[in-house]
């Protein structure tokens, strides 16, 4: 009986501008109507990095030295009364790096990542139909904060918009 090979464990940092067309590559890769509220990327394709989304927003999973997924952590607001708070905008893991625990080491780095700053609580919003992802925040102890019902029309169906929260 041959012994399986071990999986490697994902890598978490802080991505670097040079990490720019890999992460457009997931972001394209990864598009689906489970989680997008915007149409699916065509060429020409907008820069994965701009005035309001910086490398240093976003921690970085890799595989084998290779970018296979990433979570974006940004203040909700550019207001001062709400500087206590990040906000999750984006989680995009490559199928290569599902079930292999990618997507909730990028969440705990994350939640590690908000303390670091200084924050007190963390949100994220969650489309009602993707129900794999709703699992994975609860198992991270997000809870449902709010429901915005049919929200969003998407592929004719509509869709709520989930708020969901925790303490750090």
């Amino acid at each position: 009986m041959t012994a399986m090979p071990e999986l490697s464990a994902p890598r978490i940092r802080t991505a670097r501008s040079a990490d720019a067309e890999a992460l457009a590559l997931v972001d394209r890769l990864t598009w689906s109507p489970l989680h997008a509220v915007t149409p699916e990327p065509e060429p020409p394709y907008k820069p994965f990095f701009d005035e309001r989304h910086v490398p240093a927003d976003h921690l970085v999973a890799e595989l084998d030295d290779r970018v296979i997924g990433y979570v974006r952590l940004a203040l909700p607001t550019s207001l001062a009364c709400n500087a206590h708070v990040r906000q999750i905008q984006g989680l995009a893991v490559l199928d290569e790096g599902r079930g292999r625990g990618v997507g909730r080491a990028l969440i705990r780095a994350a939640l590690e990542e908000a303390r670091r700053q200084g924050a007190r609580r963390i949100t994220l919003r969650v489309l009602g139909h993707n129900t794999p992802a709703r699992k994975l925040y609860e198992s991270e102890g997000f809870v449902v904060e709010g429901v915005l019902p049919e929200e969003f029309l998407l592929g004719g169906e509509y869709v709520d918009d989930v708020f969901m929260g925790r303490p750090l």
